[in-house]
Order: C-alpha cells, then sequence, then structure tokens
C-alpha cells in the first residue's frame, strides 16, 4: 500500500472524527477548513484524478493535530 493509499484509507475516519469538535471549540473552526480540503482530496482520489501526495500527507498531519488539540482542549491540558 502506498503512502497515497494509506492516507486516502485513513481519510473517511478522520473526517468522522473532525466534524464531531464541538462547534464552542477554538478548534472548530480549523477542523472545518481541514475537512474540506480532506473532501476535495477524497472526491480527486475516487475520481482517479492527480493529487500532491506530499500535500495530502499534510492535510492529514494537519487534522490529526487538530485532534490532538481539541482532546487538550476538552480535558483542559
Amino acid at each position: 500500500m502506498n503512502s497515497v493509499q494509506q492516507d486516502a484509507f485513513i481519510i473517511p475516519t478522520l473526517l468522522a472524527r473532525l466534524e464531531r469538535i464541538s462547534a464552542d471549540s477554538h478548534c472548530a473552526h480549523l477542523a472545518s477548513g481541514i475537512r474540506g480540503a480532506l473532501l476535495r482530496a477524497q472526491e480527486k482520489i475516487e475520481a482517479g484524478h492527480p493529487l500532491d501526495e506530499c500535500r495530502l500527507h499534510r492535510l492529514v498531519e494537519q487534522g490529526f493535530a487538530i485532534l490532538e488539540d481539541a482532546a487538550r482542549e476538552k480535558i483542559g491540558a
């Protein structure tokens, strides 16, 4: 499984988790932007269009970073 396939496999779960961030969270606005970019990337992958592998990987990493920040915010750390 190559890098794009791995990231493509993770995207649906990551999108679902980002969607669950509370709207009153500081991270919600950032999550919204990353979700939009991930959705566009997912559409390109599904359509078989080329995309920048590095950008996709950065989006996935940013998504996880936002989830970590939201979790820290929720527990008050």
